[in-house]
């Protein structure tokens, strides 16, 4: 099980092993960020929701639909996204610089127009701000929700503080220090969101993909559906999304319990 797990996140085909945690790392081993990203299930949950935020935005989501493989490599895609959050959070300062270069360099050459006419481009410091906001408050609140509820404000704003450094290193602007600057720029750019069919086709890619192996298949569909739970009201009903009352508790019972095991079996 942990081996088909650890699949999901890196290719085997393309030599990738499990990002090794270094003490040249870009953040210390007592910062708040080792403590949230290093949670299998939290990480997962908080990812999905994260990708249900990031498309409502038309420009965001016209890079992923003109320039990227999403669409037919659905997990490609996941897993890149996965080993750049690990290698920028644990890997050793020169591999995550080369980590976040390369995706600076990506981002430079991707640009286009979206249906409406407006132009787009990927290195556009406010897009890369919502995706980076969208990201932090996500695997955080699933932190929260699934590991730690007690969680003191002023360590998730040390949270905020830290990632925020590798926004920064891509180029956002602006980029929240604290759950509060957080929140104050998730509502100054919910103007700018949209529901359309090509976030509705994205949305279905991404919740209806079949699961890479067996043993990932239940716990893929329970982080699905801790996902849709964990995103703020507003948003599911943009994505015509709902967790029925009734289902909520089994949901996170269920999720905190797969959680347990995995923290578990990976110790």
């Amino acid at each position: 099980m942990i081996g088909q797990v650890r699949a999901v996140f890196n290719d085997a085909a393309r030599g990738e092993a499990p990002v090794q945690p270094s003490d040249d790392a870009l953040f210390p081993r007592d910062s708040v960020l080792w403590r949230v990203h290093g949670d299998v299930t939290t990480m997962m949950v908080g990812g999905v929701a994260a990708l249900l935020l990031q498309m409502l935005h038309p420009a965001v989501l016209a890079g992923v639909w003109d320039h990227s493989k999403f669409r037919h490599d659905m997990l490609g895609r996941l897993r890149g996204t996965a080993r750049f959050i690990a290698q920028t959070s644990y890997a050793a300062r020169d591999e995550a610089e080369a980590a976040i270069a390369r995706v600076r360099n990506i981002h430079a050459h991707i640009r286009g127009t979206l249906p409406d006419g407006t132009p787009y481009r990927a290195d556009d410091p406010r897009l890369l701000a919502w995706v980076h906001v969208t990201e932090a408050v996500s695997f955080l609140d699933s932190w929260i929700r699934y590991a730690e509820p007690g969680m003191s404000r002023a360590d998730q704003d040390r949270y905020f503080a830290e990632f925020a450094q590798v926004a920064e290193a891509l180029g956002a602007d602006p980029v929240p220090h604290s759950r509060a600057e957080a929140l104050a720029l998730i509502a100054a750019m919910r103007g700018e969101l949209r529901y359309d069919a090509r976030t509705r086709e994205v949305a279905r890619l991404l919740l209806d993909q079949p699961a890479p192996n067996l043993a990932t298949k239940p716990f893929q569909a329970m982080t699905f559906a801790a996902a849709i739970d964990l995103l703020p009201g507003w948003a599911r009903q943009m994505h015509h999304r709902s967790t029925p009352p009734l289902a909520a508790p089994a949901v996170r019972l269920g999720t905190r319990g797969v959680a347990e095991t995995l923290r578990w079996a990976f110790r």
